[in-house]
């Protein structure tokens, strides 16, 4: 059976996002971002929280684990490298390890360039990825620390996935994403009809927080640095792919 996901909004455009595998109701938040949007999540579908997977440090994604594991008492499995959650990890997770949510089992990849200790969650058997910030609908995460080439070898990782793997994704952004995708990619037919469902989602208030690869692959400039189109918008045509994202990733940075 499939895992089970829910997805819900927290502070301004983090995804907050539960995922419970059906064979024993284990449940799983993917990191913190806020107690109390997690809580009502939880009353909302009836799933007990019994973990919490988290992708990296920062604030925004961390700071409702100490709150929540005193109210559940869940596991927290975090990334080794992410020293300052060392205190309220129970479980730490380095490249090559694997987590299991009941029965369902995750690969650890150790994703950096968003920043040193991201880390994402594969379920491959579920075809289900917890991807936090290394990638966006249509976007990806900011460079922290100028590690682009860490950044593009781990979007290169996540862009080797089956298309039809689910990604839930650390921030809705979409909007702002399929535009700048469109500056970048004009003649893409797929991505001027994912422009249009983004702006109408944005309209109805609608949360973008899970996407496929699939479509990552088809509509993401970020993944696309081999066509020409998309290396002739930053005036690198020919030029190597880690080139071209990193030129798009500082001319997406200025707005």
């Amino acid at each position: 059976m499939a895992a089970d996901i829910h997805v819900f909004k927290c502070l301004q455009d983090n995804i907050g996002a539960l995922i419970r595998d059906p064979a024993t109701g284990a449940c799983a938040a993917i990191d913190a971002p806020e107690e109390a949007a997690i809580v009502a999540a939880l009353e909302e579908t009836g799933w007990t929280l019994s973990d919490i997977i988290v992708t990296h440090s920062h604030w925004d994604h961390v700071q409702g684990l100490e709150a929540l594991k005193a109210r559940y008492g869940c596991r927290v499995v975090a990334p080794a490298k992410a020293v300052d959650l060392a205190d309220i990890a129970d479980t730490t997770v380095s490249e090559g390890d694997t987590i299991m949510i009941g029965e369902m089992a995750a690969k650890v990849w150790e994703t950096p360039g968003h920043c040193a200790d991201h880390v994402v969650y594969w379920f491959e058997t579920d075809k289900l990825l917890a991807a936090g910030d290394v990638i966006f609908v249509m976007g990806c995460g900011r460079v922290f620390g100028e590690d682009y080439g860490g950044l593009w070898n781990s979007l290169k990782r996540v862009r080797e996935l089956p298309d039809d793997t689910v990604a839930i994704v650390g921030h809705d952004y979409t909007l702002s994403n399929a535009h700048f995708a469109l500056k970048a990619d004009r003649g893409n037919a797929v991505l001027q009809k994912r422009v249009h469902e983004a702006e109408a989602a944005a309209k109805e208030k609608r949360l973008f927080g899970v996407t496929t690869i699939g479509e990552e692959k088809a509509t993401n400039p970020f993944l696309r640095g081999r066509e020409p189109e998309i290396a002739a918008s930053v005036e690198l045509q020919g030029a190597p792919e880690d080139m071209v994202f990193r030129a798009l990733r500082e001319w997406k940075n200025k707005g």
